[in-house]
């Protein structure tokens, strides 16, 4: 799977395969590659990317991304100068009660299917991209991914936080759901 049409000219995404036993070593081991590998692709000199204080990965100066995995895929997105890149893949189905908590009512009546094309575990992937996107801009404060709001756009989905918005890209497959924000 690679990242989703629309994000735009620049956009490298790179998926990795994560090594047994598939714990969390291994996890952030594959996200580290597969963000030396979309910095690569976007052509930056400087492949690593070491943490933040705070465990958020830090890529170099003019080369925004965002890594995500599961215990058996790792991803990273790398946008040339973009403000903020967030990423999230899903391979976990949610459990109806999750969905209603995750999910305001308007965007369960309207962007779920039936009414909508997408699936709880594809909006929940479109809010913890978000979430990673916007997480850094000083206004907003401190707030949990499931407080940003969803809305149609065109090809893809807008989310928005305390009035500031985000484009949102989603795509997925029967196992997967992966969630691209770019804040530009």
């Amino acid at each position: 799977m690679g990242p989703p049409e629309g994000v735009g000219p620049g956009a490298t995404a790179v998926f990795r395969p994560v090594a047994p036993p598939y714990g969390p070593a291994q996890q952030s081991s594959a996200g580290r590659r597969a963000a030396a590998a979309a910095l690569a692709s976007a052509g930056s000199a400087d492949r690593t990317v070491p943490r933040e204080h705070d465990g958020r990965p830090r890529f170099p100066e003019g080369f925004a991304g965002s890594i995500s995995h599961t215990e058996c895929w790792a991803v990273a997105v790398v946008v040339p100068g973009a403000e903020a890149v967030g990423i999230d893949i899903e391979n976990s189905a949610l459990t109806p009660r999750i969905a209603q908590f995750v999910l305001r009512e308007r965007e369960r009546g309207t962007l779920l299917v039936p009414h909508g094309e997408y699936t709880a575990r594809d909006l929940f992937a479109a809010k913890e991209a978000a979430f990673k996107a916007l997480s850094g801009i000083g206004n907003l404060g401190a707030f949990t991914f499931w407080r940003t709001e969803l809305r149609r756009s065109g090809e893809g989905l807008v989310a928005s936080y305390r009035g500031e918005r985000i484009p949102v890209w989603v795509r997925s497959g029967a196992d997967l759901s992966f969630a691209v924000a770019i804040r530009r």
